[in-house]
């Protein structure tokens, strides 16, 4: 037996044999991070849907992280350490705040958002073509929305006088959400009133009751923060108050609310397990462009317009998607 031939054989020994110790290893599953306010609705479910229409198989082909705030704000840093620390792959969560803590701890790990802020004005991308670094995923802001949700109200409430805004003053965009609605609302003449709850002492009796003295006579929600978690009560205060009620999410509506304007929820969550697919193949979050929503709903709640005694109009009817009865 020749040198050449020698080494050639033990060349290709070895080959066989890495290939083989290779195959013995078992592969790492990927573990997503998923962080949201709260673990009551659809959206995680959604989320879970959709990664297993893309063929993940929860505890099989990937593992998920599943932490809720529950009225917690001020855990988003603790646990967004937490996830950084567990090194996990991908980190999706629908809070701009834990979006924010999450591109400061870390600039590997890809963020996936679903937010309903600008996340350019929000300094949480370069824009969204383009979004840099490692955050991208689905925005649900549609710069007209404000001004329909002003529209439906004024087509429930065709006498309107005032219009509260109730809003999470502690939410970091808060502002932003405001002045979003009195652009709208200087259009169509309809003065707005700020109502603002707070972190530290969350009182949104108090709200209501700033609401009545300044003689508002419908309220928009708006989807951050504080709002989110505590959408039952804010649902029920405002049946409790008779105010006409529009909401930034069909989750309101369904825990009482009475009619909700807003990007379609189930898109957006699947849209982002696709994000967190591309992602495990390879793609880097800087070069997939933020999605804005293409799909909208309307939700509208009979029983809470029936216990408010408001008439819903029969044209809003027909454009609903989802009646509840």
């Amino acid at each position: 037996m020749t040198r050449d031939l020698l080494t050639l054989l033990v060349a290709s020994a070895t080959l066989v044999f890495v290939q083989f110790a290779e195959a013995q290893q078992p592969k790492k599953i990927p573990r997503i991070g998923y962080l949201a306010t709260t673990g009551r609705g659809f959206a995680a479910g959604t989320f879970q849907q959709g990664l297993r229409d893309l063929g993940y198989i929860e505890g099989k082909n990937i593992l998920i992280e599943y932490r809720y705030l529950e009225g917690k704000m001020d855990r988003v840093p603790t646990i967004v350490t937490e996830l950084v620390q567990l090194k996990v792959d991908v980190l999706v969560s629908p809070i701009g705040e834990a979006i924010r803590a999450a591109k400061q701890a870390t600039k590997t790990i890809p963020i996936v958002m679903v937010i309903t802020s600008d996340p350019v004005a929000g300094g949480l991308i370069d824009s969204l073509a383009r979004p840099g670094g490692n955050v991208t995923g689905v925005t649900r802001l549609a710069t007209d929305l404000s001004g329909k949700r002003l529209e439906l109200l004024q087509e429930v409430v065709p006498t309107i006088s005032r219009v509260g805004v109730l809003l999470d003053a502690d939410y970091p965009q808060a502002g932003n959400f405001f002045r979003e609605y009195e652009a709208a609302a200087r259009a169509l003449k309809i003065p707005l009133q700020l109502l603002e709850v707070r972190r530290q002492n969350p009182d949104f009796n108090g709200a209501f009751q700033t609401a009545a003295k300044g003689r508002v006579s419908a309220l928009i929600t708006t989807r951050a923060g504080l709002t989110v978690v505590y959408r039952n009560q804010i649902a029920d205060l405002a049946i409790k108050n008779r105010l006409p009620s529009v909401y930034e999410g069909s989750e309101y509506v369904e825990a009482g609310g009475l009619i909700s304007y807003s990007a379609n929820e189930v898109d957006s969550y699947r849209r982002a397990a696709v994000y967190v697919d591309k992602i495990l193949k390879g793609a880097k979050p800087a070069d997939l462009p933020v999605e804005q929503p293409t799909k909208f709903e309307l939700v509208v709640n009979l029983k809470t317009a029936q216990q408010i005694g408001v008439t819903i109009p029969q044209t809003i009817l027909y454009r609903a998607d989802k009646v509840i009865r």
